[in-house]
């Protein structure tokens, strides 16, 4: 029979262990828990949402016309493909947040062009970083749009000339 002993320094092992916990505690922290879009945008307060929409272009309610958390659904609909391939054309993506509570902010927006109806920013929001939104217009037959403005097509005040040229130059 062949025997082997060994000396352990438990003290040793307890260092090691420490220094490996606190290295893997640090990446938690400074890379964070959840995984984050890179298009996240950091909104800290009813302010920086304000100031977040009329960088886009809107002139909104200086408080919410509504606010609560909503579940991301864990297992996607119809109905949220739809929506997140809006998320996406925009630069954000629900898909990462799935089953994750988020808050979702509304706002009355008061320069929408035309509008008959109230029209609505509405902002989703984690750990203060905007993952999502739209832009609802409630009338019959309005749409949902991304957050960014477009810009309005240019009206025509005067009767727009034809100028014809003769290809052979005449």
């Amino acid at each position: 029979m062949f025997m082997m002993t060994a000396k352990v320094d438990f003290k040793k092992i307890l260092v090691i262990l420490a220094v490996i916990a606190g290295i893997i505690l640090a990446l938690v922290l400074l890379l964070g828990g959840d995984s984050q879009p890179t298009s996240a945008s950091p909104v800290s307060g009813n302010d920086a949402r304000v100031q977040f929409l009329k960088e886009k272009g809107w002139e909104v309610s200086n408080s919410p016309h509504e606010s609560g958390q909503v579940r991301i659904p864990k297992d996607p609909n119809q109905v949220f493909e739809r929506y997140n391939a809006l998320q996406k054309s925009q630069g954000y993506d629900l898909s990462p947040y799935a089953g994750k509570t988020v808050m979702r902010y509304v706002y009355k927006v008061n320069n929408y062009p035309g509008a008959t109806e109230p029209v609505y920013a509405t902002l989703l929001v984690h750990k203060n970083q905007v993952i999502g939104g739209d832009i609802t217009d409630t009338a019959a037959g309005g749409n949902v749009l991304g957050l960014q403005k477009q810009a309005a097509a240019p009206t025509e005040t005067t009767t727009p000339t034809t100028t014809t040229t003769d290809p052979t130059g005449q």
